[in-house]
C-alpha cells in the first residue's frame, strides 16, 4: 500500500474516538514494517545512505497524533509490540518512553519462555511470545548469562547466581540488575579469607534447626558453592507495606530464607525442611513441602509465626510439588510425575547424548486445598484457565484475560536438579500437558534448543524495583 493511500484512509476525528480501534488500524498499517526487525530491544533498522528508510517514509504520512492518545494506544499492547512501537518514529519513541517513566503502562503480560542458547552469544537470551509464536533476542548486563544459574522468575525479574555464587535479580526488558544480600549472611554459609582480606572460600554447614547431617562442614570454591546450596527463588509484591520480599529455597535439605528490600542480610526461616514452591498473599508466606505438607509464616508482624496449613501426603505422592494462587481466590497443590527415558546414566554429565537421561512430564493432577476442613479436593480440569510450571512462580490465569493462552492447558518446562544443575547438553522438557486428556504437545515443532541455563517461564515486565 502506498504511502499516500494510508493516510486517506485513517480518519483521526473518528477514531480518536475508540483508541481501541485506533490501535488497531495503526497497528494494522505499519505491522510490516514494525517486523522488519527481530530484535525486541534494538530500533528499527534504517537503510544505508541518505535517503530515508521505507518505515521512516510511511510514518512520515501518517497523521500525527497527540502523545495522550498515543499513549491510551500503547497501554493495549503487550511490551514486544510496545518496545517495537517505540522504535518507530520520534513521537512514538516520546510517548512510548513518557509511558514508562510516569508508570502507567499496566497491561497484563502473557508469559514468554525465556532461554539461552550457544550460537546467540553468551550474554544473549531468548524470548519466545506466545502470543506472536516468534522469538526476540535481548543482551542482558554483564557477567554473561550463560554463565550464570537461573534459580527463579517472579514479576519480570530473573534471579540469577554468577560464578562466585552471589545472586542478582535481572530485568531483561529494562536492563536493570540488582544485588541481593551476600550469600555470605545465608545461615549456613561463612566466608574464608585469604591473606589480602578477599573471600577464596565458602564454609558451608549441613545442618537444619530439627537435626545435623555432618558434624563437620564442608569448604567450596566460590563458582562450586551455588551448585550446592541454591535451589529456587520468588519475588513478591507486598501491596500491604509498598514494599517487595525475596524468598530463597536454599540446601541444605531445601529449608527458607527471606529479604526484604533495603535488608543487607537473608533472614532464615527454621526448623522445617524440604520445601518445594511458594507464593505470598497479604503479609503470609505460603509453602509446600516434597511430601505436600503446607505451612503459612505470617511475616507481617515483628516476629514470625508459622502454622500448618494441611498435613503431608503419605508417601510421595509424585516427582514436584507445587502451590498456585487461582484467579477465583481457592489454594490449589499440583502433583507433577515424570516418565524416565531408559540411558546410560554413567555417562558424563557434560556431554550426555540428547536423546538420553531425559525426564517427560507424565501426569498433572490439581488439587484444591480446602484450609478449613484440611484436606485435598481433586478438579479435573481448570476450564477457562491455564498453569505455568517451571522454575519460576507457579501460576494460574484466564483465559479471558490472556486470550492466546489454551484453556486447560499446563504450560511447562524443566525444573529437576539434573537440568539445573546436570546434563547440559540434554533435551528439556520444555511443552503443554493437556489436561483433559492427560497427554503432552510440544510447544513448537521442531523443539526450541536450549541447554543451559535451564529455560524459565517470564512474565515481561517495565516495574522497577529500586533494591536498595
Amino acid at each position: 500500500m502506498a504511502a499516500c493511500s494510508i493516510a486517506r484512509i485513517i480518519n483521526l476525528g473518528d477514531l480518536a474516538k475508540c483508541p481501541k480501534n485506533l490501535c488497531c488500524l495503526l497497528f494494522r498499517v505499519v505491522s510490516k514494517f514494525l517486523a522488519l526487525s527481530p530484535s525486541l530491544l534494538k530500533e528499527v533498522e534504517k537503510d544505508d545512505g541518505d535517503q530515508p528508510s521505507m518505515t521512516e517514509s510511511v510514518m512520515a504520512n501518517l497523521p500525527e497524533l497527540h502523545q495522550d492518545i498515543l499513549m491510551e494506544i500503547f497501554a493495549l499492547l503487550e511490551i514486544p509490540d510496545l518496545v517495537r512501537a517505540g522504535s518507530v518514529c520520534n513521537s512514538w519513541r516520546s510517548a512510548y518512553n513518557g509511558m514508562r517513566s510516569l508508570g502507567i503502562y499496566k497491561l497484563s503480560q502473557t508469559p514468554c519462555l525465556l532461554y539461552t542458547s550457544e550460537s546467540a552469544g553468551d550474554s544473549v537470551v531468548s524470548l519466545y511470545s506466545l502470543v506472536e509464536k516468534r522469538e526476540y533476542k535481548i543482551t542482558l548486563p554483564e557477567p554473561p548469562v550463560r554463565s550464570r544459574f537461573l534459580i527463579g522468575s517472579s514479576l519480570g525479574c530473573l534471579v540469577t547466581v554468577d560464578d562466585v555464587s552471589e545472586m542478582h535479580l535481572v530485568n531483561p526488558i529494562t536492563g536493570e540488575q540488582i544485588a541481593l544480600p551476600s550469600v555470605i549472611t545465608i545461615e549456613h554459609v561463612n566466608p574464608i579469607f585469604n591473606e589480602s582480606g578477599a573471600i577464596h572460600m565458602y564454609e558451608y554447614s549441613w545442618y537444619s534447626a530439627s537435626r545435623v547431617y555432618h558434624s563437620e562442614p564442608s569448604i567450596f570454591s566460590l563458582d562450586e558453592l551455588r551448585e550446592y546450596l541454591l535451589d529456587k527463588a520468588f519475588v513478591f509484591s507486598d501491596t500491604s507495606t509498598e514494599n517487595y520480599l525475596v524468598v530463597l529455597i536454599h540446601n541444605p535439605h531445601s529449608q527458607l530464607s527471606f529479604a526484604r528490600v533495603g535488608d543487607d542480610k537473608w533472614t532464615w526461616l527454621p526448623p522445617h525442611t524440604h520445601y518445594a514452591d511458594c507464593i505470598y498473599k497479604d503479609g503470609i508466606l505460603y509453602a509446600v513441602n516434597k511430601v505436600g505438607e503446607i505451612h503459612a509464616f505470617d511475616l507481617s508482624g515483628p516476629v514470625v509465626t508459622m502454622k500448618t496449613i494441611i498435613e503431608m501426603v503419605p508417601g510421595y505422592a509424585c516427582d514436584k510439588m507445587y502451590i498456585v494462587q487461582a484467579p477465583w481466590g481457592d489454594l490449589l497443590q499440583v502433583w507433577r510425575s515424570y516418565e524416565y527415558i531408559e540411558g546410560d546414566y554413567e555417562a558424563d554429565l557434560h556431554d550426555a547424548d540428547p536423546a538420553i537421561s531425559v525426564e517427560n512430564t507424565a501426569e498433572i493432577k490439581i488439587f484444591v486445598v480446602d484450609t478449613v476442613e484440611k484436606k485435598r479436593v481433586e478438579i479435573e480440569n481448570l476450564d477457562g484457565h491455564v498453569l505455568f510450571l517451571g522454575h519460576n512462580q507457579s501460576l494460574c490465569l484466564s483465559t479471558e484475560q490472556y486470550p492466546h493462552l489454551k484453556e486447560n492447558y499446563t504450560y511447562f518446562t524443566d525444573d529437576n536438579d539434573l537440568s539445573l544443575f546436570g546434563h547440559k547438553n540434554n533435551r528439556r522438557d520444555i511443552g503443554l500437558f493437556d489436561l483433559k486428556h492427560n497427554s503432552r504437545e510440544e510447544l513448537v515443532s521442531p523443539q526450541l534448543w536450549s541447554n543451559f541455563p535451564a529455560p524459565v517461564w517470564i512474565t515481561p515486565s517495565f516495574t522497577k524495583l529500586n533494591f536498595a
